[in-house]
């Protein structure tokens, strides 16, 4: 499993809550769309304006090949469109998991 992180930066003027609602109700509803998409979650950082970044998420996916795919779709298009009204990425990471990895059992 591939691993991508990316740093969020609001555009000047825009509201967090705004920005935090679509990611609620718009981005993450469209996971489901993106068959590559094993997780994914958005978390806040700071709404300070001045802040270097304001969000990171991390987006686990099936393999960079695949995510790559499903990014040329309508779907993930729609959500580009939507998230440069409000934001830009600063900064880009991905990796591949050194598996198995760790979770807590419920």
């Amino acid at each position: 499993m591939d691993v991508i992180i990316h740093r969020i930066r609001l555009h000047d003027g825009v509201d967090p809550a705004r920005f935090e609602a679509w990611v609620r109700d718009v981005d993450y509803a469209t996971c489901p769309r993106l068959p590559s998409v094993r997780a994914f979650a958005v978390q806040r950082v700071s709404t300070e304006r001045d802040a270097p970044f304001h969000y990171f998420e991390i987006i686990s996916v099936s393999t960079l090949d695949a995510f790559s795919r499903d990014m040329k779709s309508e779907a993930f298009q729609g959500l580009v469109a939507a998230f440069d009204t409000m934001a830009s990425v600063v900064e880009e990471m991905s990796g591949e998991r050194v598996e198995p990895g760790y979770a807590a059992q419920p």
